[in-house]
């Protein structure tokens, strides 16, 4: 069966596009494109056809489908030869049961979703693979593509430098001055990216890196490019086959540019239309406080939209205050029955402390969608018998500066309720027991 996919706009124009295209929007009315897959192609193979296949290849060691991506080749990208596919194995995250955690805050069945374990230590590795991929395809059929480009916060640029370092691809990403962390910047520039920080915040360097792309042939990495958005809906597919195909009730995700909630929704809405799932869960998009569009937006029901100035927040990666995949999250929380909740600075940094107290190492952007979660239960719209997935976007290592700032008191904004430093003593034997019985109460 040759399983075929196409760019389509969600605005509901009648056109079609194929994925070797370079094209971003609609040409006809400007909206936001759309991957879409041939359904009847892939009902020829049943719905346990389909779970036993991605059991058989999950993480095994045939080229490409070890990856956890490319083992769902056919519902991912079936137009990149196998010879084209830059990975680095990714996928695959653990869940981690956060029972301990559940337990405090009053949630009897809570996981952790670690997308942050991954090659460059975020979820962005999932749609990066299918990105760069499609460019070495299109650049095999002889298509010019000077250089891919993208405009982060951190974690994109990451990876579309690592993947276009292993493809011999030339990158340029576009950072905001001083709005990264020392270990994000590191990595485009260790990798070999051409790396511009201008002056500006992430909604500005979006700007510049469309016009910069439009005008030079150069292709574009951000999350408007839907072929991201393919990678990561396998986030949907790996999660419910982890739980032998049970759906969550409730998965809560942290929400900038909006890429994620709306490819974690397409995800279930595949599986649900191919017969591999009987129902669907509820999403939660968590904003941070600082830079809430959607949350804003959903306080009237999604009746008015309006850009913010996002403000500075711990969160980095989601200080976008005009997110470009807002269409696409819309329309996906209002069929999953969705909520927006929002956290302060206080509140995401203390969730995530929480959390790490109970065995996790949470960043802040995690900490959003923690936060938003203890408020949903302590609000009763979440119930303590239903299953909980939050999904855990980044490895919080690249974010020491955060973990340490929170431990030493000096996060603006945020009374850390669970610091937790080190005890400077001499080498003597009877004050350290004296300084370790005190700690445990028993001095």
């Amino acid at each position: 069966m040759q399983f075929k996919a196409w760019f389509k706009c969600i605005g509901g124009c009648s056109g079609q596009y194929n994925l070797n295209e370079i094209i971003y929007k609609c040409p006809k009315c400007g909206s936001l494109l759309e991957v879409q897959h041939d359904l009847e192609a892939l009902k020829t193979r049943s719905a346990q056809g389909w779970k036993d296949l991605f059991y058989a290849r999950y993480r095994s060691s045939e080229w490409p489908y070890g990856s956890s991506i490319w083992g769902k080749k056919e519902m991912v990208c079936p137009a990149v030869a196998n010879e084209n596919i830059v990975s680095t194995y990714e996928g695959g995250s653990n869940m981690f049961w956060a029972e301990r955690l559940g337990r405090e805050i009053g949630v009897n069945d809570l996981w952790v979703k670690q997308c942050g374990n991954s090659h460059t230590g975020s979820f962005k590795d999932l749609g990066m693979t299918v990105l760069v991929s499609m460019v070495k395809q299109m650049i095999s059929e002889g298509k010019d593509i000077p250089a891919v480009a993208c405009a982060s916060t951190g974690d994109t640029s990451a990876a579309l430098a690592a993947y276009c370092a292993m493809a011999g691809i030339r990158a340029i990403v576009f950072l905001p001055r001083h709005k990264v962390s020392n270990t994000q910047l590191i990595q485009p520039l260790a990798n070999g990216a051409l790396t511009l920080s201008l002056d500006t915040d992430f909604d500005g360097c979006m700007q510049i890196v469309q016009d910069v792309c439009q005008k030079n042939n150069i292709y574009l990495a951000n999350s408007m490019n839907s072929l991201r958005i393919e990678g990561q809906k396998t986030i949907s597919i790996e999660m419910v086959q982890q739980f032998d195909w049970d759906v969550p009730d409730v998965i809560v995700v942290p929400g900038g540019n909006l890429g994620n909630i709306s490819a974690i929704g397409k995800g279930f809405l595949l599986m649900y239309d191919l017969g591999m799932i009987n129902r669907l869960p509820r999403l939660v998009c968590a904003q941070a406080e600082q830079a809430n569009p959607l949350y804003l937006s959903y306080l009237t029901g999604f009746k008015e939209y309006h850009p913010v100035q996002a403000k500075k927040t711990l969160a980095s990666a989601i200080q976008i205050g005009q997110p470009v995949s807002i269409e696409k999250a819309v329309r996906i929380l209002k069929r999953f029955d969705g909520m927006v909740e929002q956290a302060s600075e206080n509140e995401l940094a203390n969730a995530a402390a929480h959390a790490d107290r109970t065995g996790l190492m949470s960043c802040p952007h995690t900490g959003v969608a923690l936060a938003a979660l203890f408020k949903l239960v302590a609000k009763k719209k979440i119930s303590p018998r239903e299953r909980v997935v939050v999904i855990s976007t980044a490895n919080a290592l690249k974010f020491a500066e955060f973990q340490l700032g929170y431990h030493e008191n000096r996060l603006n904004g945020v009374t850390s309720r669970y610091s937790n430093l080190p005890i400077e003593l001499p080498a003597d034997y009877d004050r350290v027991t004296n300084a370790i019985f005190t700690a445990l109460g028993k001095a």
